[in-house]
């Protein structure tokens, strides 16, 4: 791959509605949806309305039925396995809400795991007297191995299931979840992949990976407009998930296609675009580099490693974890915060953030994490980024830390 693929954007950053003004380094929180793709959507939309009963009666269903299908072979999942969701923590919700667990169950999560997905946990524990189980993955760190560790160590004969992140939302790391969810399946427990940023970052066969239950985004790394997530239920574990709205699917007298089916196809009267725009993205986004979807990930990886070398030696600070566990996500740790301890602070580093958008304009997420006063700096890489981007946040960053007093 050129190094002007890095060096350079990948493509016209005007392929993107993003502000021209905003060097945009925070792709992973919400993505960023392609004009093109925009079009396609809009142009569904308009569909839509010119004739709502023939499109929502009779045209919805075997167009459902195309993108899911498109989806799948992307993700690598059996089509009759994957439905369409809002968004990944939706899909979470949907699987925790539809089983049931008793008191004295184990349900384990991470300490890197996303906090909307963790209430979803804490909520349904709550609710049947379960309780929730909290492994301590270390950062920095060395080796996958230490994650693979740290999630058998609190495996006992109480764990009904394991949520699992495939990529971290404040760390950027990419888990071992397959030698994992290997392990857990040879004893016979259940595993949620919260797999939010998987999709379009790395090459994904569900199929092998065998988790009980995957969810994951569209609008992220594939840049589908937003709206659109995916679960993935194994086939002998569907007829317990329930969708979150129960509607006429739950008593349809079809047998042309499974309960699961009928029942996560139609979920009310909503815009559906967004999920019927997926194949067009897919197709859109792979046709901007030559070598497709494969070129993509690759280019957007070397960049974020590059960059995150780049602010570490700005900043005299050491990389927190292997190479091998980067995709086009990655977090550096920043000196400890000299914020007050406010219920603000805790939640969100909002000076250092503030300042990176007044002064510089850069769009970054700073984390508190684990708590406040310690802190992350997350940036992601996608195809309008280049690495002068990357050396303008290290001067900032570094600015901001020379004058904190």
């Amino acid at each position: 791959m050129s190094i002007d693929l890095i060096n350079q954007p990948a493509v016209d950053p005007g392929l993107f509605p993003l502000d021209p003004n905003v060097t945009f380094l925070n792709h992973g929180s919400f993505g960023c949806c392609p004009h093109a793709v925009l079009q396609y959507q809009q142009d569904l939309r308009f569909r839509l309305e010119k004739q709502p009963v023939q499109f929502f009666l009779r045209d919805l269903e075997p167009l459902l039925d195309d993108a899911r299908s498109s989806l799948a072979t992307f993700v690598g999942a059996k089509v009759d396995e994957l439905v369409f969701v809002n968004n990944a923590t939706s899909g979470v919700n949907t699987v925790l809400r539809s089983l049931q667990f008793k008191s004295g169950d184990e349900l384990l999560v991470s300490n890197h795991g996303y906090n909307a997905c963790k209430n979803a946990l804490q909520f349904v524990a709550e609710r049947s007297g379960a309780k929730v189980v909290i492994i301590d993955f270390p950062f920095p760190l060395k080796s996958p191995d230490q994650i693979t560790q740290a999630v058998m160590g609190k495996v006992t004969d109480k764990t009904q299931l394991l949520l699992i992140d495939h990529i971290t939302s404040p760390t950027g790391l990419i888990l071992p979840i397959a030698e994992i969810i290997h392990q857990l399946n040879q004893r016979g427990i259940n595993t949620l992949v919260d797999g939010a940023h998987a999709p379009g970052m790395i090459p994904l066969d569900l199929d092998k990976l065998g988790a009980t239950y995957y969810s994951g985004n569209c609008h992220k790394w594939i840049c589908a407009p937003k709206g659109a997530g995916f679960l993935h239920v194994r086939e002998g574990k569907q007829e317990a998930i329930r969708p979150l709205t129960i509607s006429h699917g739950a008593n349809s007298p079809r047998t042309d296609r499974s309960r699961f089916q009928l029942e996560f196809g139609w979920m009310g009267t909503s815009d559906p675009t967004a999920m019927l725009s997926v194949p067009f993205a897919i197709e859109y986004m792979g046709s901007l580099l030559p070598g497709g979807w494969n070129s993509i990930m690759d280019r957007n990886r070397k960049l974020a490693l590059k960059a995150r070398k780049e602010i570490c030696l700005s900043l005299n600070l050491p990389s927190p974890s292997p190479d091998s566990m980067i995709g086009s996500l990655a977090s550096v740790q920043l000196p400890d915060s000299k914020e007050p301890v406010t219920e603000l602070a805790r939640n969100q580093s909002t000076h250092w953030k503030n300042e990176l958008i007044a002064r510089c304009k850069i769009e970054v997420p700073i984390i508190p994490w684990p708590i406040h006063p310690k802190r992350l700096v997350r940036i992601s890489a996608q195809l309008y980024n280049s690495m002068a981007q990357y050396d303008l946040l290290g001067e900032g960053l570094k600015e901001l830390g020379d004058n904190e007093v």
